[in-house]
């Protein structure tokens, strides 16, 4: 099973169609032109934007700004042993084939490689899964196109993988929480999180905002593509891998109806991706409630 998974690997076919223009985009600064920008956080369209994202997501420009993130970002390789620095020639020799698997929606992605690494608080080790640099790109620039689509709609009080927030916003909030008077915090972290992902609620809730079925399909071949393990490729019947572009913007869709119940409650609360401080109560307030 593993071995051939493994060798569909980088999906190479001759093109007789001609070569994409990767090159034409600087190494140095490969960012898309402004006829061709990507869209912006706050742009909208009549329906929302969701029935048509598919050209957005593999738009010229949106790609070259994908590319260049990926390059920035480095990172080891995935299962196929593909570098960084291999994949803009390989995108220059094999791209318009790999167009037409994905259009033709037969494309497959590989398997994510798996590493663990200890937590930051000495306690366990944290799965992540390293996708391969082809599949990088191809969830950079799907994240790119959901993103203004998603965030939005998002709660002010989440902080995590999203544009213009970090960490430092979520402790700050939280302070001024304690400035207001409250005395009392619970911490809580979604235990296994990202391991247990249910896809089909997860699915079920980027339908709410991606009608278009040609991406919400992707998405599903990339939750279901299966992880690597000492050479074996088990399959991934939840979750969503730590490790690839797409997975922190999933992580925030699926726990966006988190947010809305906590606020519906009237909960102050700050939340970083799966850890969250969801109640700052003082007894000057009322006490718990």
């Amino acid at each position: 099973m593993s071995a051939a998974r493994v060798a569909q690997g980088r999906q190479k076919i001759t093109s007789k169609r001609g070569e994409p223009s990767w090159a034409q985009a600087s190494e140095a600064d490969p960012r898309p032109t402004s006829a061709e920008a990507t869209p912006r956080a706050t742009e909208r369209t009549s329906d929302g934007g969701g029935q048509n994202v598919w050209d957005r997501v593999f738009a010229r420009a949106n790609l070259f700004q994908a590319l260049a993130r990926v390059e920035t970002n480095g990172g080891a390789p995935g299962v196929d042993g593909m570098t960084v620095k291999e994949l803009r020639p390989y995108l220059q020799a094999h791209w318009l084939d790999i167009r037409a698997h994905l259009d033709a929606g037969q494309y497959r992605p590989q398997a994510v490689r798996r590493v663990e690494i200890p937590k930051a608080d000495g306690q366990g080790v944290r799965q992540l899964g390293i996708p391969t640099v082809l599949d990088r790109l191809i969830q950079q620039a799907v994240a790119q196109a959901l993103t203004p689509l998603f965030e939005p709609g998002f709660s002010p009080q989440s902080y995590g993988f999203r544009p213009g927030r970090k960490a430092h916003d979520a402790v700050r909030a939280a302070q001024g929480y304690i400035r207001e008077g409250y005395t009392w915090g619970v911490d809580i972290d979604l235990e296994k999180f990202f391991d247990r992902v249910n896809h089909d609620k997860l699915m079920a809730r980027v339908g709410r905002v991606v009608k278009d079925r040609r991406v919400k399909a992707l998405i599903h071949r990339y939750l279901v593509s299966g992880v690597m393990v000492n050479g074996v490729v088990l399959d991934t019947g939840e979750g969503t891998p730590q490790g690839g572009p797409l997975s922190p913007l999933l992580s925030n869709i699926m726990l966006d109806d988190l947010d809305k119940e906590l606020e519906k409650r009237g909960h102050r609360f700050a939340r970083y991706a799966d850890d969250c401080a969801p109640r700052m109560l003082g007894e000057e307030k009322g006490g718990v409630n």
